[in-house]
């Protein structure tokens, strides 16, 4: 499950950094155009992150709630990856979407893996 524990801390760690970036160089236009909905997207993005980071831990920790933690942050993940890259696809940004199909991919190995360790 060491893959799965570093999966999830390496992908939070790479949310908080890439929405602080944008927040932080002002990159986020939809902060005047569209404020509420921004706000509660970055607020999904920042839980799905900190629970990412969370049960990263907790699996290399071997806590009993671990896997179940896991499993419900890598499901939030697998959303955000779903509907996230729509905005660049709009763009034709092709090789970002790819990126996050990518996350989607790698999302996935890690639920099976952590759902058949929780088993045995």
């Amino acid at each position: 499950m060491n893959f799965a524990a570093w999966y999830a801390i390496l992908v939070g760690l790479l949310v908080f950094g890439q929405q602080g970036f944008f927040l932080a160089m002002g990159q986020v236009p939809e902060l005047q155009s569209e404020l509420l909905r921004i706000c509660f997207h970055l607020a999904g993005e920042f839980i799905t992150a900190a629970g990412l980071l969370l049960a990263g831990i907790a699996v290399l920790k071997r806590w009993a709630w671990a896997a179940s933690l896991y499993l419900v942050a890598a499901g939030m993940l697998l959303y955000s990856v779903i509907v996230s890259p729509g905005h660049l696809a709009q763009q034709g940004q092709w090789a970002f979407a790819g990126m996050f199909a990518l996350l989607f991919a790698l999302a996935l190995v890690s639920i099976v893996w952590v759902a058949r360790s929780k088993r045995s």
